[in-house]
Parts: C-alpha cells; sequence; structure tokens
C-alpha cells in the first residue's frame, strides 16, 4: 500500500508540474512583464514544496507543511458526458419481462412471444405450485402419471347413450346439467329422442319402410326376367328363389349348385368320418387286434403241479461281489426286426421278456434250454416299452398302435387295454405292493396319464412337460417319480398330485431318454444325448452329482438303455455302434467294451443273481447273454 501511494503522489507532481510549465509558456507568449529572477525563484520554491511533499508522504503519509509562499494545489472534479436518464420506466418495463418469464402460460392465448421453460410449460393452471412437486400436484394425491385422475360420475351406458346420440343426430344430453347441447333444431324434431329409446311407432316404420324395399328390389329383379317359371320360384337354387327368401344382407347369388364331391372332398369326409367315431367308442382309440398267444414249451405246468414260470427253489445268489462279462455265452434269436427292450424276470431272472419291433413280444428261459416259451401277439405296430409287476405274473406292454396292454405272463391272456388315441413311450406299475393296480403312461402328447387297473379309468393326469415324456422312475420309497422329456427336461412330480416339486432345466442340458435308479436309492444314472451319462441326486434337492460324469461312448441319437450292476459297483450302456460300455462307479473310469451287436445296442440288463451274467439287446433282433 505504501508503494502504491507513492506512485500515485509522484504522478500528481507531474501533472501539476506540466501544468505550471504550460502556464509560464503562455505567460511569455502575452508578453506578461515579471521580473525574472522572481519568476525563477516562484518556480523554483513550487518545486521545492512538491519535493517535500513527496518526501513527508512517503514517510509518515502526511501533508508537509508548506512555505507560506507557495500556493495550494488544485484537484480537478471529473464530469460526465452523457445526459441524465430517468430510467424508472426502463426498471418497470424489465420487471414486467421478468415476471411475464416467470410466471405459467396462459392456457387461453394462441402466441407465445418467448420461449417458454419447462417449468412455464409444466407449471400448474390454478394457485400456487405445490412445493413437493414440479406440476402442483403432491406426491399423495397423484394416481396417474399425469396427475390426479378423477372417476367420472357418468355410467358407461349412458355415456355410449348420449356419445352415439350425438354422431347420429347432432345433440346430446349436458351431463353436468339438465339442458342439451348440440343442434337444438334436430332435439325439438326428434322430441329428445337417444339411439336406444326409438318408440315403438318409429321401429315399425322403419321395419314397413324396409320391406318395402325388398319387394320393390323383387319385382325389379323379376320385372327385368320377364315372365317368371313357376318352377324357379321353388328351385332354391334359382336366383328367384334367392332373391325372394332372403333372409339377410349377406344373402347373394349362388354361381351354381354342385351335384357331386371332388375326389379330395370325398377323401376328407372320409376321414372326418373316422374321426367321429374315434370319438363316440373312446375306449377303442387305439388300432383293435385280434389278441393271440403261443406257447413253444414241452408243457405249462411240471408232474409235480408247478407253472412253467415259477422260479425254482434253488434260485439264490452265490456272493454279493459283481464282476464285468467278457465272453458270450448264449443267442437268442427269434425276432423277425429289432429288438427294443429287455427286462428279467423280477428276483429271480429266471426268465427274460423282450419287446420286438416285429409287434410280437416274447419270454425266454435263461436257466435251463435257453429257448423261447411264449410268444404274445397282440399289437399291430412295433413295441416301445415292456414292464413287469412286483412278482412278474403279469407285464405291460406299449406299442406304437396307442395301445397299452396288461398281460397275463402264464397264460398269455390279456387282462386290460389302454388307450388315450396317443403313443405311449413309457409305461410303468407302482412299485408298492398295495399300489400294483396303478399304471402310469408318458405318452406322446406331453401328458403322464394315470389309469387304475382294477376300474379301466383315468384316475390322474401330469401334464407339465413341453414334449413327448421318456421315463418314469419312482424314488423316495415311492412317494415321489422322476419323469425325462423331449423338452431337455426332468421334473420331480409327488405320486397322485400333478403338480411339479422340482423342475431341472438347463441351457447345456440335452434329452435324456433313459434313466435308472442306484441299487442304494440315492442317485439317479440318466443317459444324455450329448454321449455322457449324468447323475442326479435323488434327495430333497435333486442336485446334479458334477464329481461323476460317464463319457467315452456314442449314443447321441438313440434312446440307449443305462444300467447298474446290482451291488452298484458298475455303470453300464449300450451305444449307438453296438458296443457295451462298463463304467467303474467310484473312479469314473471305462473299465471294459464288449462288442455285442451288428447296429445300435439300445438295452442291456444285469441279472439279478448270477453277479457276472449281463443280458443285451440290438436293433440287429438279437438278444445274447454275457459271463
Amino acid at each position: 500500500m505504501p508503494e502504491m501511494g507513492h506512485n500515485n503522489l509522484k504522478v500528481f507532481s507531474n501533472y501539476h508540474v506540466s501544468s505550471l510549465s504550460a502556464s509560464l509558456v503562455e505567460a511569455v507568449e502575452n508578453d506578461v512583464s515579471l521580473d525574472t529572477q522572481a519568476f525563477r525563484k516562484s518556480s523554483m520554491d513550487l518545486l521545492q514544496t512538491y519535493a517535500d511533499n513527496s518526501d513527508s508522504d512517503d514517510q509518515n503519509r502526511q501533508p508537509s507543511t508548506s512555505s507560506p509562499d507557495s500556493s495550494p494545489p488544485r484537484l480537478i472534479p471529473s464530469k460526465s458526458a452523457a445526459p441524465k436518464v430517468d430510467d424508472t420506466m426502463l426498471a418497470l418495463t424489465a420487471a414486467k419481462t421478468h415476471q411475464a418469464h416467470s410466471k405459467p402460460i396462459d392456457p387461453t392465448q394462441h402466441v407465445v412471444a418467448f420461449n417458454p421453460t419447462y417449468d412455464q410449460l409444466w407449471a400448474p393452471i390454478y394457485g400456487p405450485a405445490h412445493p413437493y412437486a414440479k406440476d402442483g400436484i403432491a406426491q399423495g394425491m397423484r394416481n396417474h402419471k399425469l396427475g390426479f385422475v378423477e372417476d367420472a360420475s357418468i355410467e358407461s351406458f349412458v355415456f355410449d347413450e348420449q356419445y352415439n346420440t350425438f354422431h347420429k343426430y347432432g345433440y346430446a344430453a349436458d351431463p353436468s346439467g339438465n339442458n342439451y347441447i348440440g343442434d337444438l333444431d334436430a332435439l325439438q324434431k326428434n322430441d329428445a329422442i337417444s339411439v336406444y329409446n326409438i318408440p315403438q311407432h318409429e321401429q315399425k316404420k322403419r321395419k314397413i319402410e324396409k320391406r318395402k324395399e325388398m319387394e320393390v328390389e323383387e319385382d325389379e329383379v323379376v320385372g327385368g326376367e320377364g315372365e317368371v317359371d313357376p318352377t324357379e320360384i321353388d328351385n332354391p337354387a334359382s336366383d328367384v328363389w334367392l332373391m325372394k327368401n332372403k333372409t339377410s344382407p349377406w344373402a347373394g347369388k349362388k354361381e351354381g349348385v354342385q351335384t357331386e364331391l371332388t375326389e379330395e372332398q370325398k377323401k376328407y369326409a372320409e376321414e372326418y368320418a373316422k374321426k367321429k367315431e374315434e370319438k363316440g367308442h373312446p375306449g377303442e382309440k387305439g388300432e383293435h387286434v385280434v389278441d393271440k398267444t403261443t406257447f413253444h414249451g414241452k408243457e405249462e405246468r411240471d408232474y409235480q403241479g408247478r407253472s412253467w414260470i415259477a422260479p425254482p427253489k434253488d434260485a439264490k445268489a452265490t456272493n454279493d461281489h459283481c464282476y464285468i462279462p467278457k465272453r458270450l455265452v448264449h443267442t437268442w434269436s427269434g425276432h423277425t426286426k429289432g429288438v427294443s427292450a429287455i427286462r428279467f424276470f423280477p428276483k429271480y431272472g429266471h426268465l427274460i421278456l423282450s419287446a420286438g419291433m416285429d409287434t410280437k413280444v416274447k419270454i425266454w428261459d435263461v436257466f435251463n434250454s435257453g429257448k423261447c416259451m411264449r410268444t404274445y401277439m397282440g399289437h399291430s405296430k412295433a413295441v416301445r416299452d415292456i414292464s413287469f409287476c412286483n412278482d412278474g405274473t403279469k407285464f405291460l406292454t406299449a406299442g406304437y398302435d396307442k395301445n397299452i396292454k396288461y398281460w397275463d405272463t402264464e397264460t398269455g391272456q390279456v387282462i386290460s387295454t389302454f388307450s388315450t388315441g396317443k403313443i405311449p413311450y413309457v409305461v410303468k406299475l407302482n412299485p408298492d405292493e398295495d399300489k400294483q393296480n396303478i399304471l402310469l403312461a408318458g405318452m406322446s402328447d406331453k401328458k403322464i396319464v394315470q389309469w387304475d387297473i382294477n376300474t379301466g379309468q383315468i384316475t390322474q393326469e401330469y401334464d407339465q412337460h413341453l414334449g413327448a415324456v421318456n421315463t418314469i422312475t419312482f424314488v423316495d420309497n415311492n412317494r415321489r417319480f422322476v419323469t425325462s422329456s423331449d423338452d431337455k427336461s426332468l421334473r420331480v412330480w409327488e405320486f397322485g398330485i400333478p403338480v411339479v416339486i422340482k423342475y431341472i432345466s438347463e441351457p447345456h442340458m440335452h434329452s435324456m431318454p433313459s434313466i435308472s435308479l442306484h441299487p442304494n436309492t440315492n442317485w439317479l444314472a440318466a443317459q444324455s444325448l450329448d454321449n455322457q451319462i449324468l447323475i442326479y441326486s435323488t434327495r430333497a434337492r435333486f442336485q446334479l452329482n458334477k464329481k461323476k460324469r460317464f463319457a467315452g461312448h456314442i449314443v447321441a441319437g438313440y434312446a440307449c438303455q443305462v444300467n447298474f450292476s446290482p451291488d452298484g459297483r458298475f455303470v453300464m450302456s449300450g451305444d449307438g455302434e453296438g458296443k457295451c460300455w462298463f463304467w467303474d462307479w467310484k473312479s469314473c473310469k471305462v473299465f471294459r467294451t464288449l462288442k455285442c451287436h451288428e447296429g445300435v445296442c439300445i438295452g442291456c440288463e444285469w441279472h439279478p443273481l448270477e453277479q457276472s451274467k449281463v443280458a443285451t439287446c440290438g436293433w440287429d433282433g438279437l438278444i445274447k447273454y454275457w459271463d
């Protein structure tokens, strides 16, 4: 700050020195007679005064005491060259403009002379703005994205009536009062009627007018054609009859009456009649075939009166340890086409049942002669699946002829036939001893159907899958069952309740056409069509066991059966190249492969008692027994 003051003072001194010099020059020019010494003296005094003032200001910023002869400094006041203006009106105009830009836009004005802001456009029309909402409506009062919407106090019928009346006659009742709006002349002319309360005389008048119009049209048609033949009036194919008996505005002229059906129409009519017959007889939806059976053994009962299906008395397991088979022991040949499934006789395995694509089911002797004992013929198409009951005295067959048949194993008689008109892909009886009359079948129409064999009635339908059902496997002491389907999912059901309790479906999953239960009942082995066998837990969560995975075989496209050894130590499966694969359950490593069939090895079963013997079947029509 002192430096700034010092500089200002120096500038000020210089200014006055220059002013003095200018005045001296002017005095000389005007011939002012001054003594030269006095002039010099006064000039020096003045300069000395300014210098003393400058030095004293640097020291104490106080004005210095000059000599009485020195003259005081003169200050020149600042002046503005602009004229004085009264800005009161200008301030008022600016205030009005600001107010106009900040207040809401009047909705009645047609032109906006400035660019409004967002707040102005969305400001409320009446009343002050609410402090918590831009549009002036409290958040609690809002029931619509644009604000608060009230229900109209007019009913929809009354609104439709007035709306249609206004569009037809040009007037309508004002809901806010007892007056009318619109065309008042038409209101008086029509006695204020609406479209819904036309008086009866008006309705009759309209009907009469319509009738007259129709008669005029008929007369024009008849007059245009000249004299009408009386036979044409009674002929439904004629235009005259059509015009006379026209009942609706859409009844037009017929170009010609068809007398004979085309071949395509005849074919369609026959198909429709067949479908109608099938609907009329729900019990015979599948193709009907006469049931036959042939016994091939020497005698049905031995000298002691025992049936040929009775198990040998000495049949029992030698030990609990299973071994992998190495060599072929026996081959059963008798099916003329491929074999689709094989099942050992429950508990004993002295007989083996086979389902063939030649429509026949055969049962073979395992222990003694090794020959075919009986053939069951009751299907008109290939047999898809077979299943024994718990004691082996009866079994189920499912065929592509849409029939499910319940057979007596000993006599070969068909006890019952079931059908829904769809192809059954899998059949199972409930394993509980007290529920051996309950049949479950997975159908091609995505349903699992439950029948009571005793009554023949459908007692339940499990309909949740999105594709044909391939397998049914009972778990958890037969209280639940797992189903797989072409929809690439697994579903778990409570028996008797058609609600899925567990749904397993992942993007990486493939269809699983064969599932088998481990002997300890804690695991499920599922044959996945991406050439691997997946293991699922049967506990509450049905989780995938990621540590156990069996691969190496090629099954893509084939429903090759997967199975376990009776002791649970080995997993086995057929494949699409005719091989039978054996894996170790603990290590998941391939133990052995056997070349069993030419073509697909579709089924494989481990003997329930003889621990090292396995039966396989293939599409070459053979059943082979390995030891």
